[in-house]
């Protein structure tokens, strides 16, 4: 991994300059931890999910590779390439749910292991839209969040990742689930 970080550093250098070459090489150089974020995100979908992890990476990277952006390294493509997979479920619940319209709303409590199943679409919409609210006011725990729920990172992978110590991880974790709750509870109260 940590030896082919200055190659990935040049292919995202290339990549932002509009280089489709370098963007295919990332792919396959990338594709194994794409495929390890994809799959923990869709571990809590239900198993019948029409949603499958290859189809998550393809739109996540899609997403990523049409955007204009300046990546400094293989943690700020991966932090972004979670980010993009959460945004990827949340349209997906969007589209899923606009069919579904109507129904009470239900109390959301934001845990570690959620499972998210069809019937729970609202609530990945509602999360989604408290993590934008979040990130307004604090990038850094929404980032958390993004890293730990959505794409079900360990603690110490979100620390270096994010460049502060686990401690730290797990104190902005703490304070943002329960900032998260409280949003969630307000719009459901």
């Amino acid at each position: 991994m940590a030896d082919d970080e200055p190659e990935i550093t040049a292919l995202l250098k290339r990549m932002g300059k509009g280089d489709g070459e370098a963007r295919e090489r990332l792919f396959s150089l990338m594709y194994a931890e794409l495929h390890r974020l994809a799959k923990a995100q869709m571990q809590r979908e239900r198993p019948d999910h029409t949603l499958q992890p290859t189809a998550l990476i393809n739109e996540a990277y899609t997403r990523l590779a049409n955007g204009k952006m300046d990546l400094q390294n293989r943690q700020h493509f991966l932090a972004l390439a979670a980010r993009v997979m959460r945004c990827v479920l949340v349209d997906y619940a969007r589209a899923r749910n606009a069919n579904i319209r109507g129904g009470s709303r239900q109390k959301t409590e934001l845990l570690e292991n959620m499972a998210i199943s069809e019937d729970r679409h609202a609530e990945i919409i509602a999360v989604g839209e408290a993590l934008d609210l979040l990130e307004k006011t604090n990038s850094r725990q929404a980032k958390i969040v993004e890293l730990r729920f959505f794409a079900g990172l360990p603690l110490e992978e979100v620390a270096k990742i994010v460049g502060v110590t686990t401690r730290t991880v797990k104190r902005d974790w703490t304070v943002a689930r329960l900032w998260l709750f409280q949003q969630m509870k307000a719009r459901d109260g």
